[in-house]
């Protein structure tokens, strides 16, 4: 998996479920690719695991990410309140 094939996709999700970089002191777009990067960086290692390892580690992932992403939307409700 290359960090250009991953750019392609992020593009194609970020149409329909953008992400808003407003008031960030980094440029989007190399935040994109460097987390292009860094994915396919640790997917690289995975070629050695058998397909349910690899299923596990990528679903525990996506959990942590969508967790992480629910605590951060919080933390903004909450600020946006006070």
């Amino acid at each position: 998996m290359k960090p250009e094939q991953l750019y392609e996709l992020l593009a194609e999700v970020e149409r329909e479920d953008p992400i808003d970089y407003t008031g960030l002191p980094f440029d989007a777009d190399d935040l994109r690719k460097l987390a292009c990067l860094n994915v396919a960086e640790m997917v690289q290692g995975w070629e050695q695991m058998d397909t349910s390892d690899r299923e596990l580690i990528m679903a525990a992932t996506l959990v942590r990410l969508v967790l992480e992403n629910m605590v951060l939307n919080a933390r903004i409700c909450i600020l946006n309140n006070q």
